[in-house]
């Protein structure tokens, strides 16, 4: 075999390997979404975890000036917020001390609510509600010791779609505990989720 064709073939093989070396990143890179149908996030840091004060104000979560103790057909006592908005627990926060542990994409999916400078209280012990220093800086409520957060896929006042995702997130009572079911029962619901 001559040279030259030796040396065409070294490089249809180099060629070929580079090829396929390229097919191979491409195929184990980024995707649109993963098996829950979350959107993949950006290789920077998304603005959630950075300092309130340099966030975007539209990625910032407005903050809630009310809690309200409401009764809808699903639940006996439920909270919303100042829009009508359900607002839930999430197990692996604690309550004593209040820490929150959700934070990066579990806050985009699961924003915080945080606190305004006022906060009144209806149908709710003014005593249960106090706030947590997330680790921004930011100051989101609580209730009975339990950081408060509203669910992105809850598009209206008084959707519920965030109870029991993962076995983790479930409404709040008016006590900052598990809301029960009109008919008695804490209630389940989507097991994906954080």
């Amino acid at each position: 075999m001559s040279k030259s064709i030796r040396t065409s073939r070294i490089r249809l093989f180099a060629a070929s390997g580079i090829a396929v070396l390229a097919l191979a990143a491409t195929a184990c890179g980024p995707t649109d979404s993963d098996a829950s149908g979350a959107q993949d996030q950006p290789s920077t840091p998304p603005a959630a975890s950075q300092p309130a004060s340099q966030q975007p104000a539209a990625q910032q979560p407005a903050p809630t000036g009310a809690l309200i103790a409401a009764k809808t057909p699903s639940f006996a006592a439920m909270v919303t917020d100042d829009q009508g908005r359900t607002l839930y627990r999430f197990d692996k926060d604690t309550a004593h001390p209040s820490a929150s542990n959700c934070s990066g994409d579990c806050a985009v999916k699961w924003p915080p609510a945080l606190a305004k400078d006022s906060v009144t209280v209806t149908g709710i012990d003014k005593s249960l509600v106090s706030t947590v220093t997330r680790a921004d800086g930011s100051k989101q409520l609580t209730l009975g010791g339990w950081p408060l957060y509203r669910f992105a896929k809850d598009t209206k006042a008084g959707d519920t779609l965030g109870q029991g995702v993962g076995g983790t997130w479930f409404v709040s009572s008016p006590q900052g505990k598990k809301a029960t079911s009109s008919a008695g029962t804490s209630t389940g619901g989507s097991t994906s989720g954080y």
